[in-house]
């Protein structure tokens, strides 16, 4: 019995590997970003978003250096006042803000779950994917935390209550979620 593929839209638009492909991918997975971040619970200081489900899958899906380029495509449109942030905000005073050093962390946290993805292959693989999710929303944490503290001039416990606590139990969905939607997102940008 023969197997049927059917074109993949990027492949469709752009069917060869080549850097129209590769801008493609980038400026969809900067939109797709700024349409998850719309998703959002209001906390103070940090809100509650889909944005880490965006830099997980989307590194992911685009490998380490489109979705490092993705990510920060996407912090530009913001910064150049597009409303691609969290609740439709935008501006460059965003990176001075209690929320800065999420995003900053953005470009790197996809970079490291593509590099590990791609390096381990661990697209089909949920359980590894989820791990490689993981060290990502680290470091998402760690920048998020150090900045979210610097300008707040919070520590300790009411730091982790501010910006880790409120966000534990999503984000482990998130990552599950992501690792299982890999699969497809890797079949929407592969050939």
């Amino acid at each position: 019995m023969t197997q049927v593929t059917h074109p993949t839209l990027a492949g469709t638009l752009a069917p060869a590997p080549s850097a129209l492909r590769d801008l493609f991918l980038i400026a969809g997975g900067a939109l797709l970003m700024g349409l998850i971040a719309q998703a959002e619970i209001p906390l103070q200081p940090v809100p509650v978003t889909l944005q880490t489900l965006g830099v997980l899958l989307i590194g992911a899906a685009l490998g380490w250096k489109r979705g490092f380029a993705a990510l920060a495509l996407y912090l530009a449109m913001g910064a150049a006042g597009l409303p691609v942030f969290a609740g439709g905000s935008a501006g460059i005073a965003k990176f001075a803000g209690p929320t800065a050093g999420y995003l900053l962390s953005y470009p790197f946290a996809a970079a490291a779950v593509g590099y590990l993805v791609e390096r381990f292959a661990l697209d089909r693989r949920p359980l590894g994917a989820a791990a490689a999710m993981l060290v990502a929303s680290v470091i998402i944490y760690a920048l998020g935390l150090t900045w979210l503290g610097a300008v707040s001039g919070m520590q300790g416990q009411t730091l982790l209550n501010a910006g880790l606590t409120p966000f534990l139990l999503g984000d482990a969905l998130k990552i599950g979620l992501a690792a299982v939607l890999l699969p497809a997102a890797w079949a929407f940008v592969r050939k």
